[in-house]
């Protein structure tokens, strides 16, 4: 049984990534597709059988050969029925059966996970989280979620919801949210957080600025040009990434205190302004969370990349 193999895939609106791993966690063999999302994403689910079945025959494989699949996916996910609903991003408006159809094609056991949570585990098992038993990771993208490995179990709550941090309030008065309600740390400290920031408060500042000038022009930025800018001393971008790093502290200290977790790492894209980001951050999480937290729970940046989420699906079949 330990010498079998598992196969790892993480599911993305523009690629479908794939790896075979060891049970200890090393790849052997990566390779992936694009993502098909026409017809409501209709072929998305027959693509990554045939992709599957493709990649066996190369490697002289068969499903004996394996212990499990795991996928990580955007969306809903009902870990036990192995369905998935609502990934926007995917065209899958409706139910779908990714355990259904995958095992009865391939033979091969399947689990599936949301996106985040499997990015997660990955972290855990392999990355920054050093096999700790409580580590949550938090991933700065378009839109900011959370996987949360607490005393070794990954939480999901009564209905999936399980570590939407992106949804935690830190400005009762501040942006709408596509929720629906105001203030979420997704308004502020996304990707696109960050520039709604930026465009505000750009706005207000009179003085001698790049950025501003940038945007005075009309043309379009990104978080990373704001915080390319913060670091070659621009004062505005500066005030901006501060303001920024405030609410993530403040949301990163609030998660701290309630789970005391031994890491929270930060990753996806925004994490990519590294140490320059998790300093700022790290000096608001000391000043919201109280002194057993701030001395016990740690920042860091994740260090997994785009490997984190095959490799977190891969830990799903072990189990």
């Amino acid at each position: 049984m330990t010498d079998k193999k598992l196969l790892g895939v993480d599911l993305g609106g523009t690629t479908a990534k794939f790896a075979i791993l060891t049970q200890d966690g090393e790849i052997q063999q990566r390779w992936s597709i694009d993502t098909n999302i026409l017809d409501e994403g209709a072929h998305i689910i027959p693509d990554i059988i045939a992709s599957i079945q493709d990649h066996l025959k190369l490697y002289n494989m068969t499903a004996a050969d394996f212990q499990g699949i795991g996928m990580g996916t955007p969306g809903t996910v009902d870990t036990i029925a192995g369905t998935v609903i609502g990934a926007y991003n995917l065209n899958w408006k409706t139910l779908q059966h990714p355990k259904r159809d995958i095992e009865a094609a391939t033979g091969i056991p399947f689990a599936v996970d949301n996106d985040v949570n499997v990015a997660a585990m990955g972290e855990q098992w392999k990355g920054a989280g050093d096999a700790s038993d409580n580590v949550t990771l938090v991933a700065l993208g378009t839109g900011i979620g959370a996987g949360v490995i607490s005393d070794g179990h990954l939480l999901h709550g009564v209905a999936g919801s399980a570590g939407e941090i992106g949804h935690v309030t830190v400005d009762p008065d501040g942006y709408m949210c596509t929720c629906g309600k105001k203030g979420c740390l997704e308004t502020v400290a996304s990707a696109t957080g960050v520039v709604r920031v930026a465009r505000d408060m750009a706005e207000e500042y009179a003085g001698d600025s790049k950025l501003k000038q940038i945007l005075d022009d009309g043309d379009d930025i990104s978080s990373k040009i704001v915080f390319d800018c913060a670091k070659e001393g621009d004062k505005l971008a500066l005030m901006i990434v501060d303001r920024v790093s405030y609410y993530l502290g403040l949301g990163l200290g609030n998660l701290g205190n309630m789970l005391n977790p031994e890491y929270i790492l930060i990753g996806g894209g925004v994490s990519a302004a590294g140490d320059f980001l998790l300093s700022r951050v790290d000096k608001y999480f000391k000043q919201f969370t109280f002194p057993n937290v701030r001395e016990t729970t740690k920042l860091r940046l994740a260090t997994l990349g785009n490997t984190a989420g095959v490799i977190g699906a891969a830990s799903l079949a072990r189990h």
